[in-house]
């Protein structure tokens, strides 16, 4: 992929774990490299084609600036999330923090914390069969859209069905979003059930009534099984209330198991 580079960005700034750093301040370089397409704007010779790289400076400044923090750990992980939440064509990114005046009592030129972030694709299926259930479903949505990791960036139709398991219950609503995250796997299942918390959902009954229902389907083509976190989403080819929203949203997805697109999964449940 190509990639702009913004090398040794000197930022006055007051972070750190001392409370003399806070208070006095002191010097920190930035090193960030962006990850995008830039075919299009080397064929079109138009700046609105590619990412300015003198506004992004500026952009990540006033973001480094924004909070006093204790750790360039956690500078380093809000300038990456920032750009990327912030300028759409950039897929990856590497933000390197150096430290020249780290006050570790050894002469050292500089410290420094380098990480490496980038979108993943996710889908979600979501379901409602209790209170307003469209407004449940739109709510779960709005929250994961807000977080600073998560965009949704597909939505799926919303279609009524039987409930399964526990069948003396209200018919559900259901449907299915794509998000584009910077979580992990288990970073966003803790996201999910934080929204099923927040809006009410109990676990009294296996399978039963519940305000909102989220799960993972597939998290790019990861194949993880543990105590915590399974993918894709076992059982998911054999229900349609999921296949059925995911046909609208990414007919073409192949199962990383099955090694079926989840259009064939969807006719060969529905026949």
């Amino acid at each position: 992929m190509d990639r702009i580079r913004v090398k040794d960005l000197e930022i006055y700034s007051y972070h750190g774990v001392n409370i003399q750093e806070k208070e006095m301040g002191q010097r920190f370089i930035l090193s960030i490299d962006i990850f995008l397409d830039l075919r299009r704007a080397g064929k079109s010779d138009n700046l609105l084609d590619t990412v300015n790289y003198a506004q992004l400076c500026y952009d990540v400044e006033n973001e480094f600036n924004r909070e006093k923090l204790d750790l360039i750990e956690t500078a380093a992980e809000k300038v990456a999330a920032y750009v990327l939440k912030n300028y759409k064509p950039v897929e990856k990114i590497i933000v390197e923090i150096k430290k020249p005046w780290a006050p570790i009592g050894k002469p050292l030129e500089y410290a420094s914390v380098k990480i490496e972030r980038g979108w993943h694709t996710a889908y979600i299926a979501v379901g409602s069969n209790l209170g307003d259930k469209h407004k449940n479903i739109r709510d779960a949505i709005d929250i994961i859209n807000a977080s600073s990791e998560c965009c949704v960036t597909k939505i799926s139709s919303l279609y009524e069905t039987k409930p399964v398991g526990f069948v003396e219950q209200d018919d559900f609503l259901n449907g299915a979003f794509e998000i584009r995250t910077l979580m992990t796997p288990h970073e966003l299942m803790d996201k999910l059930l934080e929204t099923e918390k927040l809006l009410k959902r109990e676990r009294i009954i296996h399978w039963g009534p519940r305000t909102i229902d989220l799960d993972i389907i597939f998290y790019d083509d990861l194949i993880i099984w543990d105590e915590k976190v399974i993918l894709p989403h076992p059982r998911m080819e054999e229900r349609l209330f999921v296949l059925k929203p995911m046909c609208d949203i990414a007919p073409y997805l192949i199962h990383p198991v099955l090694k079926k697109r989840v259009v064939d999964l969807y006719e060969e449940q529905n026949t």
